[in-house]
């Protein structure tokens, strides 16, 4: 009885702590952020919101603007994603429309489908003829992600990831990185303008670049508009106290029984 006993309380132990996730490393993520910047791209093929493909080597001959959402997530994706918008609208009355491309891709498969991303470009007030929405293939996500420099990492509540911008020249190859919800027009329009004049600067040392960047690292309810402590963790306590419980009172009877 007590061998069972203990193992109902090891169980229940098991039940109420939640299982170690491991931070995810910002720092790492900026090195390998950074790395890529000269990198010439792979040609990959993803699928565009009508199922269409679409190689990435189609898409050279301008310069390229990518970005990485997940359509699951109900805040920080979508912001971010409504200031690129401005940002784009910024660039295109400065260099001209159709002057560049952008290409938003989900990395969130099999969730992140052509429909999926429909309805998110669609949520976020997207219809630019020259920005796409993208689905990768699932077995070459991860690759294609690397080759950007983009790194995320799966948690109880989503992904935590860095909010990663890249400008790619009209061959092909990572010419900026820029990281936020925001930033300053200028470092958006600028390294366009410069592929588009065909002077390309040296990359600007990355200092502070953390400051304005959020990740996903709790639950986000769109009731409230606010963030929420997961209470899958909260039911999974409940569950083991419960058994620990019974368990202690099973043994208690026993022993008066005994008597």
């Amino acid at each position: 009885m007590w061998r069972w006993a203990e193992g109902v309380a090891l169980v229940a132990l098991t039940l109420i702590t939640p299982p170690a996730l491991a931070a995810f490393d910002q720092d790492a993520a900026l090195r390998t952020s950074q790395a890529a910047i000269g990198r010439q791209l792979g040609d990959y093929t993803l699928r565009d919101t009508a199922g269409r493909s679409v190689r990435l080597s189609q898409l050279r001959g301008k310069p390229l603007v990518v970005s990485f959402v997940y359509t699951g997530c109900f805040k920080v994706c979508p912001t971010a994603t409504r200031f690129l918008a401005q940002a784009v609208n910024e660039a295109e009355r400065e260099l001209g429309a159709g002057s560049f491309r952008v290409a938003t891709i989900g990395f969130n498969l099999p969730y992140d489908t052509p429909q999926a991303m429909a309805e998110f470009a669609r949520k976020q007030g997207v219809g630019a003829p020259n920005w796409l929405f993208l689905s990768p293939d699932a077995a070459s996500v991860e690759a294609l992600a690397a080759e950007f420099g983009f790194r995320y990492q799966r948690t109880a509540a989503g992904f935590d990831h860095l909010l990663q911008v890249s400008i790619v020249d009209a061959d092909g190859r990572i010419y900026r990185q820029l990281y936020g919800e925001s930033f300053a027009p200028s470092k958006f329009v600028g390294p366009l303008r410069e592929l588009a004049q065909g002077a390309p600067q040296p990359a600007p040392t990355p200092t502070g670049l953390f400051d304005k960047v959020r990740l996903l690292c709790s639950v986000y309810d769109p009731a409230t508009g606010e963030y929420r402590f997961n209470s899958a963790y909260l039911v999974e306590m409940l569950i083991g106290a419960s058994i620990i419980l019974f368990g202690l009172a099973t043994v208690f009877v026993e022993w008066r029984r005994k008597r």
